[in-house]
């Protein structure tokens, strides 16, 4: 006898369609961005009704912050599982590599980076402001610890080297290269590591 409750057939519906609609939600930010999706985007490409989606999301902005958060989760999520024996910047890099996949694979749209208004929408959205909290806490210490063991600059201010490393991450260099270079994805993500721990130097 299991010892975990059963999932009724109906929430198990539930789940997969919310996560239907996210997953159709990040790919649609990424194509056309916030201003220009729309609600029946988002219910098309699921292949549901409208009244259907408002089930799920009472509005564009809850819809957009739930993707955004599930983002966040899957970030911290990815971190938690790491192997504690990696030193931080190890851990860093793991971190990096994980969102240029992510990227890569279109589903990590950077709207808070493009768009002063979704800023503002994400700011006014406590759970999401939160997480985003709690995780910028946890990179922060690995920054200063891999300062402290001498990995990363210790000349640098750690804010410094933070948000640089955040803005790895949305690099409109990634994009260029996938569109526009031979090389392929792994090569991406190691030339764009590479860039973003040892820099341009020989």
């Amino acid at each position: 006898m299991s010892i975990f409750p059963k999932i009724s057939f109906k929430k198990q519906a539930f789940k997969l369609r919310e996560d239907a609609i996210l997953d159709a939600t990040t790919s649609i930010l990424g194509s056309k961005g916030y201003d220009l999706m729309t609600m029946d985007d988002v219910a098309n490409a699921v292949g549901i009704s409208k009244p259907s989606l408002y089930k799920h999301f009472k509005s564009k902005e809850e819809l957009v912050g739930d993707a955004m958060i599930r983002l966040i989760d899957g970030a911290s999520d990815f971190l938690a599982q790491m192997d504690k024996h990696l030193t931080p910047i190890q851990k860093l890099s793991a971190l990096l590599e994980w969102a240029l996949r992510v990227r890569l694979d279109g589903g990590m749209p950077f709207l808070p980076s493009t768009s002063a208004h979704v800023r503002d929408m994400l700011m006014r959205n406590i759970k999401y402001v939160a997480r985003v909290l709690v995780l910028n806490t946890k990179l922060e210490k690995l920054v200063i610890a891999a300062q402290k063991d001498g990995s990363l600059n210790q000349a640098l201010p750690s804010d410094v080297i933070l948000y640089s490393y955040y803005a790895r991450t949305c690099d409109p260099a990634v994009e260029y290269l996938q569109k526009f270079s031979k090389i392929d994805n792994e090569e991406i993500i190691a030339h764009m590591l590479q860039v973003a721990f040892q820099g341009f130097t020989a």
